[in-house]
């Protein structure tokens, strides 16, 4: 890795690209894109209050963090920031590369990385149900959306177009200009539709 810049060169170099109702995404410099200190950087604002998801593209050098902007603000992400680049330790002049300590601490690291990502995902997650909780509390109609029946639905007019996609050169070049050849095939298709308009209009059971 390159030597690093002082902290307050590389906040300089940090430039606001995007700022939303509770997402901000920073441009960063290439030299903060190595993988040990992009994943120290997100380790870092992962563990702030309210933030929910944090991601470095290395290779786009783009910083997107999602947060509840009820829990902190635009301010206190970029202050979280700054403080994460005066931790990062810039590499010796003259280095030949990781010393063994470095190298026998990186499963270590690999797996702290991985669990703080891992939290990362679940505290979105979490976050997404808390408000979908809530927006279901306010407009009780749209419990129905959620509904046993409405899931099996949807999943039922997927598994059509999965087959309507897997089979639509066959459907268009064979079945339609050999429909006898192909009876067997229409007959199978006619008979599912059957099903799936018959399980549409059956009363849902109630008591």
């Amino acid at each position: 890795m390159t030597e690093l810049p002082s902290p307050d060169a590389l906040a300089r170099a940090i430039i606001v690209r995007h700022r939303g109702d509770g997402h901000v995404r920073f441009a960063v410099p290439a030299v903060l894109c190595a993988e040990e200190r992009a994943a120290a950087i997100e380790a870092v604002l992962r563990r702030m209050d309210g933030v929910y998801r944090v991601t470095l593209y290395r290779r786009q050098g783009k910083l997107s963090v999602f947060y509840d902007a009820h829990s902190c603000t635009l301010a206190d992400i970029a202050r979280t920031l700054h403080g994460s680049l005066t931790s990062l330790a810039p590499e010796a002049p003259g280095g030949t590369g990781k010393t063994m300590a470095q190298r026998l601490r990186a499963p270590a690291s690999w797996f702290r990385v991985r669990g703080e990502r891992a939290r990362a995902w679940l505290e979105e997650w979490r976050f997404k149900g808390h408000l979908l909780k809530q927006v279901i509390a306010y407009h009780p109609q749209m419990s129905g959306l959620f509904s046993e029946r409405a899931v099996i639905n949807f999943l039922n007019d997927l598994v059509v177009f999965y087959l309507i996609k897997q089979h639509w050169d066959m459907i268009t070049q064979k079945w339609i200009k050999h429909p006898v050849q192909f009876r067997n095939a229409w007959l199978s298709t006619f008979y599912l539709v059957f099903l799936l308009v018959r399980f549409r209009k059956r009363p849902d059971k109630k008591g």
